[in-house]
């Protein structure tokens, strides 16, 4: 039970710092790059090297390319119905209403954190360690995008505490995925966690390449972001340290 308050509060932490961060004090391009590659560093090493091979352990290696094929079309769907946040590369331009935009970011976050959700719950099936370090990524990955849905919202309105709170609830959808992943899951067969384990790594390495990644090179960088990489490999060393503890 304790363990399941840790990720809960792993979950919270993410969009509240970032909404914080976004009423407060916006911080730098380059800084944010590098959590977004820290946290592509983290969910590709736990793709590989701890969703994918307990996928094949509990039924097949069919069954482990059906999930990350099944994963990777889902967030690519999700994507063209709702087009996701991209934190980096959002400006507040003349041409367009900040209050919309603000709105649009909030609704977007909204609908995809429901199977971020899920995506931490999957790891529950496989280990703690596994839970703990998704939970991490996505609470990483989480913190730019509160600020871009807090910042938007402040500069409208003014009104610090209002853009706080609108900007938190995002992680209410989050919050009710991991739970219905976490009841649920206990109930499938084998056969069908292991596509769903296969379909988080699946999820996790799309959002890497779609989004963490890319948007880590800043619009200043020029040739070849050494900090981004850094980044990233830290995010691959902290998945491995992990499995010393």
């Amino acid at each position: 039970m304790e363990s399941l308050w840790l990720i809960l509060v792993l979950m919270i932490a993410g969009p509240v710092i970032g909404s914080i961060l976004g009423v407060i004090k916006r911080p730098t391009e380059k800084y944010l790059g590098m959590m977004l590659a820290f946290s592509a560093g983290v969910m590709l090493t736990i793709s590989f090297f701890e969703l994918i091979p307990e996928s094949i352990q509990l039924s097949s290696l069919r069954f482990a390319i059906l999930g990350i094929f099944v994963g990777v079309l889902f967030m690519f769907l999700l994507d063209k119905i709702v087009p996701h946040i991209h934190p980096t590369r959002h400006k507040h331009e003349k041409k367009c209403s900040i209050e919309f935009v603000s709105f649009a970011l909030f609704m977007g976050l909204f609908l995809h954190n429901f199977p971020e959700g899920l995506t931490i719950a999957s790891g529950t099936v496989a280990s703690f360690k596994a839970t703990l370090a998704i939970a991490l990524a996505i609470t990483v990955h989480n913190i730019p995008e509160g600020i871009c849905t807090s910042a938007p919202y402040y500069f409208c309105s003014k009104n610090r505490l209002k853009a706080f709170l609108i900007s938190s609830s995002t992680v209410i959808p989050t919050v009710v995925g991991f739970y219905v992943g976490y009841y649920l899951f206990q109930y499938l067969s084998t056969s069908m966690l292991s596509i769903i384990i296969a379909a988080t790594a699946g999820i996790m390495i799309y959002i890497s390449c779609d989004e963490l990644i890319p948007f880590s090179i800043t619009k200043k960088d020029v040739g070849v972001n050494h900090a981004a990489i850094f980044s990233l490999i830290a995010g691959v060393i902290y998945v491995m340290a992990l499995s010393w503890i």
